[in-house]
């Protein structure tokens, strides 16, 4: 068993999360409530390590009034989170996903922090096994705002159950990081294949919602 993991992204129409020179400014403020709402809905919400290092998130409900804030999901294979990251601060209740290489000291640096550590694969985090763990934990939903690794690594494994994507009207071009990165699949049908289940404007922009198909 393992928790319904909900993808969700904000992008350029040309799928990009970034412009080459790192600026992520895409989602407007209609298009940032929507997705506190969401948060608001889940168990928990699952990033990389890389969104942490690159925008030091809360990763907490605070553009709208709700009771409780989610439980924050952090993959990081090689323990790189900063002692001093917004994600580990009392807000909300933080869990680091990592593997048997990280650094024995710096897990108990974190667990001092209040952090809960999941030791889960060798050299990388294994997904699948993680997801087991966080269902045993009571984790019934997880919002995933990964960026391109993590979400490739999520849609290899065949863990997403859901898409919601908000697409901006703006193009960047260039190599930088995109919705799903990876090696990619090499043929069509290989693919992750969705169905279209809703649509909408939203500020200048368009929201688009899947089903993964199984």
């Amino acid at each position: 068993m393992k928790p319904y993991v909900i993808s969700n992204v904000g992008m350029s129409l040309d799928g990009k999360l970034v412009t080459v020179g790192g600026d992520s400014r895409i989602s407007c403020e209609e298009d940032l409530i929507r997705v506190h709402k969401l948060r608001a809905k889940v168990d928990a919400i699952m990033v990389g390590i890389g969104t942490v290092l690159k925008d030091d998130p809360r990763l907490t409900v605070h553009k709208i009034k709700s009771e409780k804030n989610p439980i924050r999901i952090v993959v990081d294979s090689s323990l790189r989170i900063p002692l001093n990251a917004r994600v580990l601060n009392k807000e909300a209740k933080t869990i680091i996903a990592t593997t048997e290489k990280a650094n024995k000291e710096k897990i108990k640096a974190l667990e001092n922090l209040g952090v809960e550590v999941i030791v889960c694969g060798k050299e990388k985090v294994d997904l699948k096994k993680l997801m087991e763990i966080l269902y045993e934990k009571g984790i019934r939903s997880i919002l995933l705002e990964g960026g391109g690794t993590l979400n490739w690594s999520m849609f290899k494994e065949g863990l997403v159950d859901e898409v919601s994507v908000y697409i901006a009207p703006m193009i960047f071009g260039g190599k930088s990081v995109s919705y799903v990165d990876g090696e990619g699949f090499k043929s069509v049908d290989e693919a992750v294949k969705l169905k279209l289940k809703n649509f909408y404007k939203l500020g200048e922009g368009i929201v688009l919602e899947f089903d993964v198909i199984k």
